[in-house]
């Protein structure tokens, strides 16, 4: 499964991510590859904690102009 994540740094430096697809599914790292690597263990978690809730694996996202 692809997921998009967003990313972005802190006022502290801290790289914080987060998956939109999957609602509060949010990690962070000290650079990029750390924040990366965070969020991918944490959408394993979300998944596997919204399968025995029996919910929705994600939800659905869309791309908008603005």
């Amino acid at each position: 499964m692809k997921l998009l994540i967003t990313m972005y740094q802190d006022e502290d430096g801290v790289f914080i991510v987060e998956c939109p697809a999957i609602p509060g599914c949010v990690s962070q790292g000290k650079s990029e590859a750390d924040a990366v690597l965070n969020i991918r263990e944490a959408i394993k978690e979300c998944l596997q904690v919204r399968a025995e809730k029996g919910l929705p694996l994600t939800v659905t996202t869309r791309e908008v102009e603005a």
